[in-house]
């Protein structure tokens, strides 16, 4: 078992002290807005050397320093850290990504490419001769990137597209409000009304969103004038949640198509302790709060609105699956030996939430392949049948395949229960 050193990626709209306050550090004077736990080549964990009592297997080379990135460790010996059952599936990589996110302000409109679009992408702009670092580069790498959020504070997201339906009721609403006080409507939401009452949903909603994200000074002069009326007191009446996230997304990005586009989708809240899921060609975006975000391990994200960065409009139509979905809420299942698990339809990758009480029975980590550990309260012990290492506060770790069975401790004389989340596949053990 190996400790490891992560990367903090400090993305402008990131919390400046929600993932110290967690994690029990000293914040760092600046955005902090993702933890990165895994081996992802773009920002892979550090691997500790672990201390004398073999709990790992990396013999520190003279030039490491007792220090090697996750995913080199990984290479050394796929078998040993991944399972040959990760290894026929996914490859010889760490399959999945643990995040720690603290969204200060609205991340961007996004959706993440199925797997083969992903792959189609990638060796399309590797073939051109596109830069990695290039701001138009959309696919960073070859793999999708399935993902699940899990709260940890009161967490708020826009996720997936709702009825057509409800988001017309929406526009005429404010067509009615417009209607009462005398006002000119923009001729933008007669149209968009026409596009939400077609029969064929798919087509209904693509209509709308592919309006709005193509429609240029159009779309900002409509939303200027939306905003406006509503921030002067037009009523919002059964659709505040929807009207008042727009407004707010406006004051941030005023004029994008973004703002208009957030009609269209499930505005969720949260709980602390409730999860969600986004498959491939989810539109969705990040609002406020802190949570542990789990994903396949990849960086491929097409953007639709607000950011500054760029939104490739053609591929983004491309990868948008345009139908309604109900919210993909993803309960907790708790297993024969008691473990909290949150199992999403994706392979790569399930979520264990651990509490354990000085005193109690250790809980048993649900482990298939590789796994990697975070403690986000109290201190823990893990203990394999090769070895066993402390985690305090904030610490994490990766624990090969060859490792398990692990179960986690709390550690002696401890004042509370601690609580640790795990990552593991989804695979059968």
């Amino acid at each position: 078992m190996y400790e490891l050193e992560n990367v903090l990626r400090p993305y402008a709209w990131g919390s400046p002290t929600a993932i110290a306050g967690l994690l029990g550090r000293p914040a760092s004077g600046g955005p902090e807005a993702e933890l990165w736990i895994g081996a992802h080549p773009d920002s892979p964990s550090v691997a500790l050397t672990p201390a004398p009592g073999g709990a790992g297997r990396h013999a520190p080379a003279a030039n490491d320093g007792g220090r090697l990135p996750l995913d080199a460790l990984i290479a050394e010996d796929p078998e040993h850290c991944l399972g040959s059952a990760s290894v026929t599936a996914f490859g010889p990589r760490l399959p999945f990504l643990l995040k720690v996110l603290a969204a200060e302000a609205p991340l961007s409109l996004q959706v993440h490419p199925t797997l083969t679009q992903a792959r189609e992408g990638f060796a399309r702009e590797e073939a051109a001769g596109v830069d990695p670092a290039a701001t138009e580069r959309n696919y960073k790498d070859d793999n999708h990137k399935p993902e699940m959020i899990f709260a940890l504070t009161p967490f708020e997201a826009l996720c997936g597209f709702r009825p057509a339906a409800e988001s017309r009721a929406v526009f005429q609403h404010l067509a009615a409000c417009f209607e009462l006080a005398g006002l000119e409507l923009p001729p933008l939401v007669p149209l968009l009304l026409e596009d939400l009452a077609q029969p064929d949903e798919p087509a209904a909603l693509r209509a709308a969103f592919e309006r709005l994200i193509t429609g240029g000074g159009d779309v900002a002069e409509a939303t200027a004038t939306i905003i406006a009326a509503l921030v002067s007191g037009a009523p919002m009446a059964g659709h505040e949640a929807a009207l008042s996230t727009a407004v707010s997304l406006n004051g941030r990005y005023p004029g994008d198509p973004g703002v208009l586009i957030s009609l269209l989708l499930n505005r969720i809240s949260l709980a602390p302790g409730e999860a969600v899921y986004l498959p491939a060609g989810n539109v969705h975006a990040y609002l406020h709060g802190l949570g542990i975000e789990v994903m396949a391990s990849s960086d491929n994200v097409l953007r639709g609105g607000l950011t500054p960065k760029f939104v490739d409009v053609p591929e983004l139509l491309k990868t948008v699956a345009f139908e309604a979905v109900a919210v993909p809420m993803l309960p907790a299942e708790t297993t024969m030996l008691g473990q909290e698990l949150f199992r999403p339809p994706f392979r790569e990758f399930q979520l264990q939430r651990i509490v354990v009480a000085p005193g109690a029975e250790p809980v048993p980590l649900a482990q298939s392949g590789a796994a990697v550990v975070i403690v986000t309260h109290g201190s823990v012990r893990l203990d394999s049948p090769k070895g066993e290492l402390r985690l305090e506060r904030g610490a994490s770790a990766f624990l090969p395949a060859a490792e398990a069975p692990v179960n986690v401790h709390a550690v002696s004389g401890a004042t509370g229960p601690a609580l640790a989340f795990a990552v593991t596949t989804a695979l059968e053990a």
